[in-house]
């Protein structure tokens, strides 16, 4: 009843075929198709082959009323059943039965080749999925009898998470914050307060730059370097020296 049950999906049908008679095997390295009465075949109709479960049936059938002429059950390919001839490929030997235990062998032949290619393909494809279905089934049931871990959690069972190796940001790697009122902070290498000698002078020109707050001995005169600018309307140049300071107008 289970089987009865089983839908019967439909894989190949192809309008034209032919049935020979076929003399017995000669010997055991198979049929040729050279051998039959290829000109005068004893029936000609319309294959099937449909598949019910695991099973294939090549089905052949009247092509005006679909009554059928004859069956064979395919339990799998190659095999027995389906046996192809070693001269052509159009051509193959199938075992047919009547359903009360008696077989017989006849001759299959197709009028085109790329008939034959989907009669075979189609036999392939469906004996390729029986092969998976299997292989998947044998799969399941080794995992169904495998024990199963259980990584739930028990009646009170708690879980602690620690985060280390984290780093609280060093105030010292802050980056400087610009001096009060918006000055610049001085270049390296240069005192507070000093200024930056022009390039080429010399080296007490550069002395009494950066000392310019200081007085200026009078027995150097020539060292002040802010003779050139005294204003001209100074009175002497002695007094600008010993003050320390130019005097612009």
């Amino acid at each position: 009843m289970a089987e009865d049950n089983v839908y019967e999906s439909m894989l190949c049908v192809k309008p034209e075929v032919h049935v020979y008679r076929i003399p017995p095997r000669a010997s055991n390295r198979g049929y040729r198709a050279a051998d039959w009465k290829l000109d005068e075949p004893a029936w000609s109709g319309r294959l099937k082959i449909t598949a019910k479960g695991k099973m294939a049936y090549i089905k052949l059938e009247d092509k005006n009323t679909g009554e059928l002429f004859a069956q064979a059950p395919v339990e799998q390919y190659p095999g027995c059943v389906v046996e192809a001839v070693t001269d052509s490929s159009r051509y193959f030997v199938i075992r047919i039965e009547d359903g009360n235990g008696r077989h017989a062998f006849i001759g299959l032949g197709f009028a085109d080749r790329g008939d034959s290619f989907d009669f075979n393909v189609a036999l392939q494809d469906h004996f390729k999925w029986v092969k998976q279905e299997g292989e998947l089934a044998k799969m399941e049931a080794s995992q169904s009898t495998a024990p199963k871990l259980d990584l739930g959690f028990k009646e009170g069972q708690t879980i602690k998470i620690s985060i280390g190796n984290i780093k609280k940001k060093d105030s010292s790697s802050a980056k400087p914050h610009p001096m009060a009122g918006g000055l610049l902070p001085p270049p390296p290498g240069v005192k507070t307060g000093g200024i930056i000698p022009p390039p080429g002078s010399q080296q007490t020109k550069s002395a009494a730059l950066l000392d310019y707050g200081s007085p200026v001995p009078e027995t150097q005169p020539s060292a002040d370097v802010w003779g050139d600018f005294t204003s001209a309307g100074s009175n002497s140049s002695n007094d600008a020296a010993k003050s320390g300071w130019v005097q612009f107008s």
